[in-house]
């Protein structure tokens, strides 16, 4: 049997209920690992032994309880330990969002994904690394220190999920949440080697999530394989009253018995020409290409499809994100959250608190935010890209009426060295300009670990379906997973 710590979710909830480790053991060897591997890759940002290692105890007392009468249920996470990307609010728990402005924010109610986790047994292990609010590729702008990638130390995880991606793959957590805004799950899930989700918008509560975009925050999944991602996706979905983006769609049940020919008989996949672009290394496309012709080859029709608002999806984002980052951040200002730095007038503290606790990549898109709103430009830029997104969510409903989901790269590249795009920022934008039009359209998206390049740096395929069709992505992603060995891939830390 492989070591505790190695065990996807599906097998740790079989032991656990089968009395083979009880959950203080389990706890144990993730804590373990955590500080065997934390100095090296900074996952996280806080971590809480001693109250999880408690409630890991009384996990325990419920367990020993249920096997003197198994005819009563169980919840279905009792006992196991989940990270919890640090921009989602844990009652207790300082949430820093990566930023000094919050770091002694202690929230004072747990977000409804967490809260829906802890419900069905799960303990908060910790809170994991991110980029500033949420704003990277790359895990390299947080307040609190560079994650690495467990594949290879000196490269970055991708972000702004990197501590979640990098914890999980790393062995450090069985399962973690993570945000997309932009591709801040899949990229991550991507550069290290695990399966991420980025469910359709409205899909997961935002409610206890600290904002970055509004419109296109989505809360997600990070996993070993797709039938961990998926358990935990039918936890944390569902209509939640408290947020009133949240929709009230049913999630379908019991869509992963079935064998591999079954769902990739019929199945139509798109492969959109503007995905393969000059630009895209060698190994990305090899990987990609090959990840598609084992479905083709197991039934599934391939067809070449256009999305054609492809190339303006980068400047879009790069006006709405930062327009609504503006306004959601504005709350920050020394008074109603955070440290305050002293002055001498009111605007001052203002000024003073924001300019030393804010890093630079959140000014940059702060100013880039305010000035896309500001008189006399909300119509030539803001208001212009929010048409252009338009654009962009019907070339996918047209594409979605010729096909049932769309194959592509996740990024344009394996994993960067950490410090490679620190003085472009346009090139580090840039990353993201296979994930991007999916949060512009709000449609569901899933990384599939799919090989390794020349230099055993792990590559990802992503599939989008219509929207609120995260069962079919479940589907044929847990059947290519049934065919292929790539998410059995482990670094060697």
């Amino acid at each position: 049997m492989p070591e505790i710590s190695q065990l996807t979710l599906k097998q740790i909830t079989a032991g656990l209920r089968k009395g083979v480790f009880s959950s203080r053991e389990l706890v144990q060897a993730f804590l373990d690992r955590i500080e065997c591997l934390e100095p090296q890759l900074n996952a996280f940002i806080s971590i809480q032994p001693e109250k999880v290692l408690e409630q890991a105890d009384q996990a325990d007392l419920q367990y020993s309880v249920w096997r003197k009468s198994p005819e009563s249920s169980l919840p279905d996470l009792l006992g196991v330990p989940v990270a919890v990307k640090d921009v989602l609010c844990v009652n207790g728990l300082r949430c820093t969002a990566g930023s000094r402005i919050l770091e002694n924010f202690q929230p004072v109610y747990d977000a409804t994904a967490v809260a829906r986790l802890i419900a069905a047994g799960g303990l908060i292990l910790g809170k994991t690394n991110t980029d500033e609010f949420a704003m990277g590729s790359s895990t390299e702008n947080s307040a609190y220190g560079v994650t690495h990638n467990p594949w290879d130390i000196n490269r970055v995880p991708g972000g702004s999920s990197g501590g979640s991606a990098a914890a999980v793959a790393a062995n450090m957590a069985p399962i973690a949440l993570g945000t997309d805004t932009g591709g801040s799950i899949r990229q991550p899930a991507s550069y290290c080697g695990v399966t991420g989700i980025k469910p359709s918008y409205g899909r997961v509560s935002r409610y206890g999530l600290i904002a970055f975009g509004s419109s296109l925050d989505v809360v997600g999944v990070l996993g070993h394989n797709v039938e961990d991602v998926c358990l935990i996706f039918n936890l944390i979905a569902g209509h939640d009253p408290q947020d009133s983006t949240s929709v009230d769609i049913p999630i379908p049940e019991n869509y992963l018995d079935k064998p591999p020919e079954t769902v990739f008989k019929s199945l139509r996949v798109g492969v959109p020409q503007e995905y393969f672009i000059s630009g895209l290394q060698p190994g990305v496309e090899k990987s990609v290409k090959s990840a598609i012709k084992v479905i083709e080859e197991h039934g599934a029709h391939i067809e070449t499809i256009s999305l054609p608002h492809t190339e303006y999806s980068v400047p879009v984002y790069y006006l709405i994100a930062p327009a609504e980052a503006s306004a959601n951040l504005a709350r920050y200002d020394g008074i109603r959250y955070g440290p305050r730095v002293k002055a001498d007038s009111i605007q001052a503290i203002y000024n003073k608190t924001r300019g030393e606790k804010f890093g630079p990549e959140v000014k940059r898109r702060v100013m880039l935010g305010t000035y896309a709103l500001s008189a006399g430009y909300y119509d030539a830029y803001y208001g212009q890209a929010q048409k252009v997104r338009t654009l962009i969510k019907d070339d996918f409903k047209r594409a979605f009426e010729q096909v049932d989901i769309i194959a592509a790269p996740v990024a344009p590249s394996t994993a960067f060295k950490i410090g490679e795009h620190a003085d472009d920022p346009l090139s580090m934008y840039l990353e993201d300009i296979f994930t991007i039009p999916a949060n512009l359209a709000g449609i569901p998206g899933i990384t599939l670990p799919a090989g390794l390049d020349q230099n055993r740096l792990p590559v990802g395929i992503q599939l989008m379906g219509a929207p609120f069709k995260e069962d079919l992505l479940f589907k044929v992603g847990h059947a290519f997973q049934c065919l292929t060995q790539y998410h059995l891939e482990k670094p060697s830390l």
